[in-house]
């Protein structure tokens, strides 16, 4: 068996990318430990209710001038991440109160209700309730 524990997200900062995260997505800070050999911290976040079962981000800090050109833009454009949720109205409607700024509006496809919605830098994610 495999699993895919961590996906890592290149940030300009730790902690202004933990107030987007944490503050307003409302995902939950699983470590936050600094590595001093490297200098830089070990920053794990993970959705709500997602306990031991999913992927987690890894925020890491842009630290040399091509990660950091990367910052908002890992995919060249494309939706990078897919965040699922089990009720898509309560949490599109939170993030719009929480000033969350949508790519494109909700829409319904095949596999359920979609709307992508961009974070701090200008990364692209998906928000989607799969259908049953």
């Amino acid at each position: 068996m495999q699993t895919l524990g961590l996906v890592s997200l290149v940030v300009a900062d730790y902690d202004e990318a933990l107030a987007f995260y944490v503050g307003k997505l409302g995902f939950e800070l699983v470590e936050d430990s600094f590595v001093p050999e490297q200098n830089k911290r070990w920053v794990v976040i993970a959705p709500p209710g997602a306990g031991g079962t999913g992927a987690k981000l890894l925020l890491a800090r842009g630290s040399s001038p091509d990660q950091v050109s990367r910052i908002g833009n890992q995919t060249g454009g494309r939706v990078f991440l897919f965040l699922y949720t089990d009720d898509f109205w309560r949490d599109f409607n939170d993030y719009k109160a929480k000033g969350i700024e949508f790519a494109r509006e909700p829409s319904e496809a095949p596999y359920g209700t979609v709307a992508v919605f961009k974070d701090l830098y200008g990364t692209l994610w998906d928000l989607v309730q799969l259908k049953t």
